[in-house]
């Protein structure tokens, strides 16, 4: 038990909001059944779900459909608006790394959403705000709005626990990475997590792709492999040594398997 609230000390965040008495209560009740059932876990065991296809609003007050971001893998990270360190934190280092990808995948490979999950605060004009103070102008990213209704259901498919304290809300630190056909593919924890803990199942979802023909797959088979991270750059990068190391490989083994049956065929003829 010690070592699960450990983990939930760690993961969950602090903001602040105004909560009355009666929700401090009722969030206390459920930090400690959270803590019983082991909060990592329920986030965890969400991984494989098909997250259902809700409805959202834009920073413009457009309609936005889950199922639209299908067919592409879809970053979603949940925050709120008045999180004064936490949230943005977390927001300003999601947007590091994902330009970081952008780099290494392509610009269009992936969406990202970020979705205020405080139904009554998170209106678009707020979550516009919101994105304008992190400085996030990037294409295939936008800032999301919903009911609680909504709110609920997507952190239920999620498995995002939050709930109302006297500071705001405690929640898990929880980014998810969604695959193409719209289910839960992995999911990434902490304020300032390290790059590849979101790149690497990133690079797997975007090159495990078929492709459109025999040159597209083996194109991403490729990149797939010598895509690799640089810790001293902090970046990824394409190394080809990979690629050639591989290939010196497999002429090594041809060579030597054309030696091997040349022998053969001399032991058989004398």
């Amino acid at each position: 038990m010690l070592r699960v609230n450990a983990l939930i000390s760690l993961l969950l965040c602090l903001s602040f909001a105004g909560s009355t008495e009666a929700e401090v209560t009722h969030a206390q009740a459920q930090a400690s059944q959270y803590e019983r059932k082991e909060a990592l876990q329920i986030s965890l065991s969400a991984v494989g779900r098909l997250v259902g296809d809700y409805r959202f609003r834009d920073t413009a007050g457009g309609t936005v459909e889950i199922s639209s971001y299908r067919g592409k893998p879809l970053i979603i990270s949940l925050i709120y608006t008045s999180c004064y360190h936490i949230c943005p934190t977390t927001t300003r280092h999601l947007s590091s790394v994902v330009e970081k990808a952008r780099e290494a995948l392509g610009d269009d490979t992936f969406n990202v959403i970020s979705v205020g999950f405080d139904a009554f605060r998170d209106s678009p004009p707020m979550m516009e705000q919101f994105a304008k103070k992190q400085n996030i102008d990037l294409d295939q990213w936008q800032f999301l709005s919903a009911d609680q209704t909504t709110i609920d259901g997507l952190a239920a498919d999620l498995g995002f626990i939050y709930f109302p304290s006297a500071n705001g809300f405690d929640h898990l630190i929880q980014t998810s990475i969604i695959d193409g056909q719209g289910r839960v593919f992995q999911q990434v924890y902490g304020m300032n997590f390290e790059v590849p803990s979101l790149i690497e199942p990133l690079k797997r979802l975007v090159f495990s792709s078929k492709g459109k023909g025999l040159v597209d797959a083996v194109s991403n088979k490729i990149r797939l492999f010598c895509t690799v991270y640089d810790p001293a750059r902090d970046q990824y990068r394409f190394d080809y040594s990979v690629f050639i190391g591989t290939f010196i490989g497999f002429v090594c083994v041809f060579v030597f398997g054309m030696q091997l049956r040349k022998e053969w065929r001399l032991t058989l003829g004398s």
